[in-house]
């Protein structure tokens, strides 16, 4: 009308702006349950019938979380070893493995193993049953650059409680999970990297199949029903991180749908976890003086 002004929509907030609860979390989450609604609604006019991909994704999370927890731990190499030595020579590997000083290593190579397995490579397998793209489960990198920011911003927030924590004995002595990675920089390398194979697995799994998979049923609430089986698996460690990882759940999760890619999730994930190892070595025994070990 003459004379009126005409009301101009706001433009998309700014870098910092988009911070704020309202715009990270709470537009992130009505954009996630509007594409749900769309999805559901071309899905039923298209008469593709009831979708299986929430209920294959929740079902098989639950067998591989439960393969990792019987099979991924150190008494079932111990055991498996132990049935493998069974009617073998003396020397053998099955023998002499247990007594090398790189069994230590060996432990977290089955550990890490496991992980990826049950965290990507068996889902991986059902989706291309389900003729699903793999890159559509968060592994797409476009656009990464345009929201690294928000990646480095988070490492140096989180910097500071490691650097804090560091100081407390029980993280000390909980860090590294190997315990020889002091001893060289080929153990402390060869660590970090089954330590970041693990980590990038695990983004995949609650960040980019689960969310992938529940998303057009749940919408939002996807992210929440992630979280559950997310803070489970910390259970075991210190009391702090497992409630930290719920919160760290609800924003890594919320990040990944932002940004449609589970990739900000994992570099923060890793150069965290890498980040604690540093500080418990530097609060320790030191961070490591040679490349190969030595011994005596």
């Amino acid at each position: 009308m003459a004379g009126e002004m005409m009301s101009v929509p706001p433009g998309p907030p700014g870098k910092l702006a988009q911070l704020h609860p309202r715009h990270f979390f709470l537009d992130t989450w009505r954009q996630m349950d509007r594409e749900a609604a769309l999805e559901r609604e071309q899905r039923a006019e298209s008469g593709k019938g009831y979708d299986f991909r929430p209920l294959v994704a929740l079902l098989l999370g639950a067998v591989c979380l439960s393969l990792m927890e019987y099979f991924g731990g150190s008494r079932a190499l111990y055991d498996l070893l132990e049935k493998l030595r069974n009617g073998s020579e003396p020397d053998s590997l099955w023998h002499t493995l247990p007594n090398s000083p790189f069994f230590g290593l060996v432990r977290y190579v089955w550990w890490s193993g496991w992980r990826v397995l049950g965290y990507m490579a068996i889902p991986i397998v059902a989706i291309w049953i389900m003729r699903g793209r793999v890159r559509d489960h968060g592994l797409a990198t476009k656009g990464f650059w345009e929201h690294a920011w928000i990646y480095g911003l988070a490492y140096l927030v989180v910097l500071v409680c490691v650097v804090v924590v560091s100081f407390s004995g029980e993280f000390s002595s909980y860090y590294p999970f190997y315990k020889q990675s002091s001893r060289s920089w080929f153990d402390f390398i060869s660590w970090e990297l089954l330590y970041a194979a693990q980590f990038f697995a695990l983004e995949f799994f609650f960040r980019g199949y689960w969310l992938k998979a529940l998303k057009p049923m749940m919408g939002s609430h996807a992210i929440f029903a992630m979280v559950v089986p997310y803070c489970m698996i910390h259970f075991g460690k210190p009391f702090v991180e497992t409630l930290g990882a719920v919160i760290a759940g609800v924003v890594l999760g919320t990040l990944a749908m932002k940004t449609r890619s589970i990739w900000s999730g994992f570099l923060i994930h890793v150069s965290v976890a890498v980040s604690m190892d540093v500080a418990s070595l530097l609060q320790g025994p030191g961070l490591p003086q040679v490349w190969w070990p030595t011994f005596s």
